[in-house]
């Protein structure tokens, strides 16, 4: 049998890929719904927009410091389970302040803040825990498999949200996801496999388990490059993010209805990545793969500040540079999550994790800021192109070591890595 036909016969991990899958779709719902019921509903400036991506982003700097060593030394399905009902009670107080006409700025901002940090601490939560649910050999099968469901709900939840936000409102349509996490909450539960009780720790301070982290992430030359090339991807993402939805309404000129459609575009790129990942790496090797992708990523961005002002010249390049862009990024991310997760303990994998959050996280954060002020001192299109600057840049941090000549994905944490 197939890694691939076994991994699909686990009941155990059909349910973990269902609970994501349910969150997935209805997560693009909140991450479009939030910024647009800003511009839309509250006429939100590009500062403001800056300080929203901000909020975002910015827990994960603080969960990430903070929980690395709690998810480690805790059961992680419970993380999970707790952080998909808390999304679900906060962005169920969107639609209801919206219905009572009390809907404001300050709540958006808290309402992104607390569930950026529930995400982040289900997301660490997640990364390690699914090598204790599933063999070493099949975790870029099950990376893919996740990656190609949200390359789906990337397909039909942004242009779902499109089409809700156009008859209802952003505020309103934010209701069905708090639906999904509970939903997905559900299906966490009935996961049958008893997971691992971790290894008693002597107590550490939080402080610690950041030291700790971040050497294990450092100190791996296999770990390192990703870490660090993820630095700039952070701060030059952060700085994109925070401008792309004001760019395609203001500036392009896109309705909700062909924003939704726009971004659903990159659902079918990231679907290709996640389909193509695991080819590219047996035909080029893992190491010139994820470099390459990373590359590619950042010339796909760079067609997005070329688009000309108006909807019908400009949607054609948003589209194409939503394709190919979360087409090469998602193979990026799955290469570079599957050596995370093969290569490094499980005791410390929370650990790393959570290092690589809180630096992505921090960093994500002070694009965003940077891309609010640049957009509105130097313009929005301007402030895109050094964003894009920015990611053509993260390749470079590949290039040192023996990554770039990693050939096929290691068995597991206790092997002498050769390229």
């Amino acid at each position: 049998m197939s890694s691939a036909n076994a991994l699909w016969r686990d009941r155990d991990f059909v349910r973990l890929w269902l609970a994501q899958s349910v969150s997935a779709f209805g997560a693009r719902i909140t991450r479009e719904g939030l910024p647009i019921a800003a511009v839309l509903t509250l006429g939100a400036s590009p500062a403001q927009l800056g300080l929203l991506a901000a909020l975002s982003h910015g827990p994960a700097l603080i969960v990430g410091l903070a929980a690395g060593g709690l998810v480690d030394r805790s059961k992680r399905r419970g993380l999970m389970m707790g952080a998909d009902l808390v999304r679900a009670v906060v962005l169920a107080t969107i639609p209801i302040a919206a219905l009572l006409h009390v809907l404001a700025l300050p709540q958006l901002y808290v309402a992104a803040a607390v569930v950026g940090a529930a995400s982040v601490l289900f997301e660490i939560a997640d990364h390690a825990y699914l090598p204790s649910l599933v063999a070493r050999d099949q975790i870029t099968e099950a990376n893919s498999s996740f990656a190609a469901t949200e390359s789906v709900a990337e397909i039909g939840g942004p242009a779902l949200a499109g089409v809700l936000f156009q008859v209802l409102a952003a505020p309103i349509a934010i209701a069905a996801n708090a639906v999904t996490y509970l939903i997905s909450a559900v299906f966490l539960a009935g996961i049958r496999t008893v997971e691992p009780t971790p290894e008693p720790e002597p107590h550490a301070r939080w402080t610690d388990d950041v030291r700790l982290g971040f050497r294990t992430a450092l100190g791996h030359p296999l770990v390192r490059p990703v870490f660090l090339s993820s630095w700039m991807q952070a701060l030059a993402g952060g700085m994109f993010g925070a401008l792309y939805i004001i760019f395609c309404v203001r500036t392009v000129g896109l309705n909700p209805g062909l924003l939704g459609l726009t971004i659903a575009a990159g659902g079918v790129g990231a679907l290709i990545g996640a389909v193509v990942a695991g080819w590219l790496s047996r035909r080029l090797g893992v190491g010139p793969s994820f470099l390459g992708a990373q590359a590619l990523v950042a010339l796909a961005i760079a067609i997005i500040p070329l688009s000309p002002g108006n909807p019908a010249h400009g949607m054609p390049f948003l589209v194409v540079s939503q394709i190919l862009g979360d087409a090469f990024g998602v193979a990026t991310l799955i290469l570079g999550t599957s050596l995370i997760q093969t290569v490094t303990p499980l005791a410390v994998l929370g650990r790393v994790n959570a290092t690589f959050k809180a630096v992505s996280g921090g960093l994500a954060v002070l694009g965003a800021i940077l891309g609010g002020l640049l957009g509105e001192a130097i313009g929005v299109r301007g402030a895109i192109w050094i964003g894009v600057a920015g990611l053509a840049i993260a390749p470079l941090f590949s290039l040192p070591g023996p990554l770039k000549r990693l050939r096929r994905m290691p068995t597991g944490p206790d092997q002498e890595v050769r390229p």
